[in-house]
């Protein structure tokens, strides 16, 4: 874990050494100081010596200066390191988060990857700040001051020695009491992270249903969930200031007892005292500071790991040691192909796929809800990779090709279209960076999505807001397959994108695909069969097996379930669900 963070300091490195470095400088001033002060009062005061005085006083402030610069600095330079050091932590998450196969993704909530990107990283660079300037000067200034006392008197610090063992015994033994609780708090982040994020983005619906309260009180739940680990977790940790306080007014009342008798006795200096009382407070408040990295180092270590864990996620998928960088055609082949998400599920989703495409058919794809068809279609550009059997495009297996290349050859419009903030020709160019406007025009002219957009004021530089929430969820869909179009795929794949639109719309898009695009493989999941039935083929889909493959007429003849699907839809208008297909 710490090599896997240790990683990102990266350029931050000279920053990370000069913060202790001024930190142990401001140390040292801290522990002159004290015995200058001694001897003004010695050799000063008490000697009648106003030159002394004088001399010892400029060198108190030259040492309070020089202090202050230090200190300065090792602020300046502790907070460009521990904020260097979480922009580094949260670009080296996104990356890796870029390279995760679906697989991978399902394994994280988005919500969870949200605070793991946001608060834990924040936690780790405050405690790292405290750990180049606390962790360093605390230790040191204990020490040092610890030394002196003991230079002075062996005696009274001896008293420093014993308080310090014992308390800081305590301060560990609450901090690893804490650290369960955080452990906890940080999981509860992403159940509040969550809440917000289904809440905001379906705020239409949330308002449609006059759901309002009960989104509040979800809201409140996971915020009281919070508030209730925090509580215990700081009820713990808030007995630190009290054993602090105990602990210095203890020491303080020993010392100046004891110190008073010696400086009777004559085997104390009234500075000397002075000096040990100063020296006194330096020791434990530094021990204060130390409990409070402790306290911060605890609440890291949660956020540490749940970070590490993303920066240590391997992709399921990787491309071969020699990839192909070409895609001869899109012609498209299942051998035996099984797969299930998880390997701890019982059946997998798929079983025994065997199918056989030729490059520039038109495949409709049909089945009720939950018969994999999505599942199937995202085996084709490998955005997850088969438990057996092979799937082979343009003659080779998926797993042997470049991913970058199959999947610009392979253009996916899915189910839930996504729309980016930006005007719709920065969206449109998500499929070519480099497409003309001319080439956009005549792909939104293919989906059908031309006319709408010209009827905007500002036609194909309106700004589409976040998630496309200014255009309906049919003007979304054309301009999703729009977008894919421009990709000049092999492979089109169509996951129920027209269910939007209307049924004229959708045999439009089908024959402008058909006319222009003759040599593409176009693979057409759909509810409704009129939106399949011209296809050269259709592959019923039934519990993740193909139930039949064939031509909308001899499918008409030979196969039940798509029998009764179409006399429903053609009867009463229903769609697959209802035709009475499992």
């Amino acid at each position: 874990m710490l090599k896997t963070l240790g990683a990102q300091i990266k350029e931050y490195k000279w920053a990370s050494i000069a913060t202790p470095v001024f930190m142990l400088l401001e140390v040292a001033v801290d522990t002159i100081i004290p015995l200058l002060m001694a001897s003004i009062i010695d050799n000063g005061v008490n000697m009648g010596d106003t030159r002394h005085i004088y001399i010892m006083g400029v060198w108190m402030i030259v040492a309070a200066l020089f202090g202050l610069l230090t200190g300065c600095l090792g602020a300046k330079y502790g907070a460009k390191a521990a904020m260097g050091f979480g922009k580094n932590l949260r670009a080296a998450m996104f990356r890796n988060i870029q390279t995760f196969s679906f697989a991978n993704i399902d394994r994280f909530s988005s919500a969870s990857l949200v605070t793991r990107m946001t608060t834990d990283v924040t936690n780790i660079q405050n405690a790292y700040m405290m750990l180049l300037r606390m962790a360093m000067r605390a230790p040191a200034s204990i020490i040092c001051a610890m030394a002196m006392s003991f230079f002075i008197s062996p005696r009274l610090a001896t008293i420093y020695l014993i308080a310090v063992i014992v308390l800081g015994a305590l301060l560990l033994f609450i901090s690893k009491a804490a650290m369960k609780y955080f452990d906890r708090a940080f999981k509860r982040y992403d159940d509040l992270n969550e809440s917000v994020q289904e809440n905001v983005s379906a705020i239409r619906v949330v308002k449609a249903y006059v759901r309002e309260d009960y989104e509040k009180k979800r809201f409140s739940k996971a915020a009281q969930n919070i508030y209730d680990v925090f509580v215990k977790a700081e009820s713990l940790v808030v007995y630190n200031s009290p054993l602090m306080q105990f602990t210095v007014y203890a020491c303080i009342l020993l010392i100046s007892w004891l110190g008073a008798h010696m400086v009777v006795s004559s085997t104390l200096t009234t500075g000397d005292l002075m000096a040990l009382l100063t020296y006194c407070m330096n020791i434990l408040m530094n021990l204060m500071m130390l409990s409070m990295v402790f306290v911060m180092i605890s609440l890291s270590l949660a956020s540490a790991r749940r970070i590490s864990e993303v920066l240590n996620e391997q992709s399921t998928l990787h491309n071969p040691k020699e990839p192909l960088y070409d895609v001869p055609d899109g012609s498209i082949s299942f051998k035996h192909v099984s797969f299930r998400y998880s390997d701890t599920a019982e059946t997998p989703v798929l079983s025994d796929i065997n199918l056989d495409i030729k490059s520039g058919e038109t495949i409709g794809i049909i089945g009720g809800t939950g018969s994999s068809k999505s599942s199937l279609v995202n085996l084709i550009s490998r955005l997850y990779d088969t438990d057996t059997g092979s799937v082979i495009v343009g003659g080779h297996d998926v797993r042997e090709y470049d991913m970058d290349t199959l999947r610009n050859k392979v253009a996916v419009v899915l189910q839930q279209n996504v729309l980016f903030s930006g005007t719709i020709l920065e969206n449109l160019r998500w499929g070519d960076k480099n497409a003309t406007t001319d080439e956009c025009i005549e792909a939104c002219k293919m989906a059908c999505a031309d006319d709408f957009i010209e009827s905007f004021p500002d036609k194909y530089n309106t700004y589409i807001e976040q998630g496309g929430t200014n255009v309906s969820g049919g003007q979304k869909q054309r301009l999703c397959i729009a977008r894919a179009l421009l990709k000049k795929p092999r492979i089109l794949i169509l996951d129920d994108s027209t269910s939007a639109v209307d049924t004229a719309t959708d045999s439009k898009i089908r024959a402008a695909l058909a006319k222009t695009i003759p040599g593409t493989t176009k693979l057409i999941i759909a509810q409704r069969i009129s939106s399949v039935m011209d296809a050269d083929r259709i592959i019923v889909m039934n519990d993740g097996k193909v139930d039949g493959f064939d031509t909308h007429e001899n499918l008409l003849k030979n196969n039940e379930i798509y029998r009764d699907v179409y006399d429903s839809q053609t009867n009463g208008g229903g769609d697959f669900d209802e035709g009475g297909a499992a």
